[in-house]
């Protein structure tokens, strides 16, 4: 099952390129029940909220378009992250203390507030991102759509981990 998840992790990751090359030989219905599965599967940390984002996307697909549906899909993730973080800043521990006490077990005070402040800032980036996504599902064309999703948003995560780490790396040099 572990092979599985990481063969089809890249899959989730070109899953905007795949329909911007896709969608006008597939069609949008195929690629919407896809897309919804494979929500479904990839967070099994939170299925029932996979579960509901992709019910989402094929509810969409059935009162409009599908192409509709296929378009949210990058929303729907965005969504699902930011719930996931959201929630763990109220039910704790945050997402990042958890990531960072993988490495550092007895992480200190400090630390415990700084990846507080990271979680935030993520559940930030999640809202603008999706906030994107949703709008170039909304007004943009198939290829603008394609474009932030598929490469954009990834850069921006990119700079995210970046700058994350820059700041990580400039606060343990300067604290005791």
């Amino acid at each position: 099952m572990r092979a599985l998840k990481w063969s089809l992790a890249p899959l989730m990751m070109a899953w905007p390129l795949l329909i911007g090359s896709l969608h006008d030989h597939v069609g949008s219905w195929p690629l919407l029940v896809t897309g919804a599965l494979l929500l479904a599967w990839r967070f099994p940390e939170a299925r029932w909220l996979a579960i509901t984002a992709g019910g989402g996307l094929i509810l969409l697909g059935l009162l409009g378009e599908a192409e509709w549906g296929v378009r949210a899909y990058p929303v729907a993730i965005n969504a699902v992250m930011l719930a996931l973080f959201a929630f763990s800043l109220w039910q704790g521990p945050p997402v990042i203390e958890r990531l960072a006490r993988l490495r550092e077990p007895d992480l200190p005070a400090s630390g415990v507030r700084y990846t507080r402040r990271v979680t935030q800032v993520w559940c930030l980036f999640f809202l603008i991102n999706g906030s994107v996504a949703a709008w170039t599902a909304c007004y943009a064309s198939l290829s603008l759509w394609t474009l932030y999703n598929g490469v954009i948003s990834y850069g921006l995560i990119a700079l995210m981990f970046t700058g994350e780490w820059c700041c990580r790396y400039r606060l343990r040099r300067t604290s005791p």
